[in-house]
Order: C-alpha cells, then structure tokens, then sequence
C-alpha cells in the first residue's frame, strides 16, 4: 500500500499556547509511525473555505453538481481529508532531509540554531527509513477552535486536549518572546483571555464528541509521570508505547525560562477575568477522565462553525446559498 493510500488517521495536539502542546508533538514523533511535522495553522481555515464551496455546490438540489452526483457533506470532506494526508505523508522524505540539513549547518556553525519551537534540526524525523511513518501529528493551537471540522476532514483523527494551570500559562505567554518567537500577547488581561477562549473551545469539543475522540491531559501528569502518561496516549491513539517518545520530555525545550521574580499583575487586568479562568481551571481539576459524547453540545459546536463560515462568506463578499 502507498503512503498516499493509507487511511487517515491524524493526531492533534490541542489546547492554549505554551500549555506543553508543542512538548507532546515533538514527543509523539518519535514514535516509528507517526511523523512530527511543523505548526500547519492552514487546515482550520480552510474548512470554512470547504464549507462555503459544499454550500454553493448543492445551493440548487439536482441541478448543482455536488446535489445531482450525490456527494453527501461527510464524503466531501474526508475527500479533501485523504487527498491532504496522501500529500502530507508523500513528502515525508523532503521533511527529513531538510531536519538533517539544518542540524548539519547547526553542527558547524553553532551560532546558526533552528527556531527553538521549530521540529527541524532538533530532534530525528525517523530513526530509520523502514519506520512506517503511518500517521503524522500537529501541534497548532489555534485548531483547539477547529475540532469539529478538523473532525469532519478527517473522520479517524484524535484529539489530545493539553491543560497547565492558568497562573504558569500567562507567565509563560508574557515571557513567550524568550523562546525566539514574536511576541504572543499584549498584556495580562490578554493572556487570561486567551486561555478562557482555548480551554473552553477544547471543553466544549471534548463534551460534543466524547472523550473516545477528544481526550484530556494534565500538562503536569506529563512532565511529573511521563512514561505513564505517553503510555495512556498512544493506548488512546491505538499505537504501541516505544521509549523514543520520552526524549524530549528529558530537557527543557521552547521554554520561555520565566524566572522565579516575575511578576505578571497588571492593574490593568479586570479581575473578573481573572476569577473566571482560575474557576475554570479548579473546575477541570473536578472533571471526570472520560466523558460520552452529548447531542446537545455537538449541534452547538456544529452551529459555531456555520456561523464562522457565514462571516467568512461575508468577508470574502461571498454570499453562501442555502442549500435546496
């Protein structure tokens, strides 16, 4: 079977920034079949862009193509799902020999270092060429708002949900320019917002499609029980646990090194804000480990994402038929 025929089955690693997401990614690929590959941030906005173009191609019942061939809204998307993973997985080859000439240039000249939350030089894409590489993971963050459709592109995906406790999360979002990345938020205000906004995203993902889909990990269960927390994920992914996924969970890497006398409190911060997040993360803590999936809850995630697609629609001076 070729790379491009395997079925596919993503992971994606969800959650706020500088919650331990990119940590996890690394840490997964290296497993022999899954392939790291960089923040792709594309695959959720495109979604919208799916949906605008299935509204249009079924507007007129019968006589729209998508309508008269009987194309049905979950085959469309998976579609475009295998056609993006064949892509992905084909260029495998290209990913490894571009890691390899980056710690290569690295090795001779020290002063030439990959962006530290770059995959690239840091850490093997595959240990060897007879890894299957079945599979392939992604860290981006911003796709805890894209579960759903992510979901709908790619029927087979997993979704690990990342959590650290708020009070580390805005001290390492205000030090996030540390790591050698651009600046991630403006203030404290800012960074408690931003977290409400991912972890609850990633809640009400978790309850829509259960925890068989969308599962939940303490960034402190990993970092404090590595071993065992990397076995409970791959049993969740449905991969065998291989002790190379624990490297990069043995150094510090994209750290924004906040020192013990920061102080982040900004008299600026409206303390409600502050009091929601810190309930909301004393709340986590009281969730039970698996959930099933709630009806409910999914016909809600279903109408955010329509109504995203109808402002995108907007945007793009792109009205969205209904479809007859």
């Amino acid at each position: 079977m070729s790379r491009s025929s395997i079925s596919a089955r993503p992971v994606f690693i969800v959650g706020s920034p500088r919650s331990g997401t990119s940590v996890l990614t690394w840490s997964l690929g290296q497993h022999s079949n899954i392939l790291v590959q960089e923040e792709s941030s594309w695959m959720g906005p495109l979604t919208l862009q799916l949906e605008i173009a299935y509204r249009v191609g079924t507007a007129r019942g019968e006589r729209s193509q998508l309508s008269a061939l009987g194309v049905s809204r979950e085959e469309y998307f998976s579609s475009f799902g295998e056609a993006i993973n064949g892509m992905i997985l084909r260029h495998r080859e290209k990913l490894e020999e571009r890691a390899r000439h980056s710690a290569t240039a690295a090795a001779i000249d020290p002063s030439i270092r990959p962006r530290r939350s770059s995959i690239l030089g840091r850490f093997q894409i595959a240990r060897q060429q007879s890894d299957p590489k079945g599979r392939w993971v992604d860290g981006t963050p911003e796709y805890s708002f894209y579960v759903y459709p992510l979901a709908k592109l790619f029927p087979q995906a997993k979704f690990i949900h990342v959590v650290r406790d708020v009070a580390a999360v805005v001290r390492s979002m205000l030090n996030f320019e540390r790591t050698g990345g651009p600046r991630l938020v403006q203030n404290e205000q800012a960074a408690y917002d931003y977290w409400l906004r991912t972890v609850r995203a990633c809640l009400a993902a978790e309850r829509a499609h259960g925890s068989e889909v969308v599962r939940r990990l303490r960034y402190s269960d990993l970092i404090d029980q590595p071993e065992s927390s990397l076995r409970r994920i791959l049993e969740f992914i449905g991969e065998p646990f291989e002790p190379s996924c624990l490297e990069p969970l043995r150094e510090r890497i994209n750290s924004s090194e906040v020192t013990a006398e920061f102080d982040p409190t900004d008299s600026n911060t409206d303390e409600s804000v502050r009091e929601a997040a810190r309930q909301l993360d004393r709340k986590i803590l009281e969730l039970p480990a698996e959930i099933a999936p709630q009806s409910k809850a999914m016909t809600e995630i279903e109408k955010q994402f329509l109504f995203r697609a109808e402002e995108m629609a907007q945007r793009l001076a792109r009205p969205i038929p209904n479809p007859a």
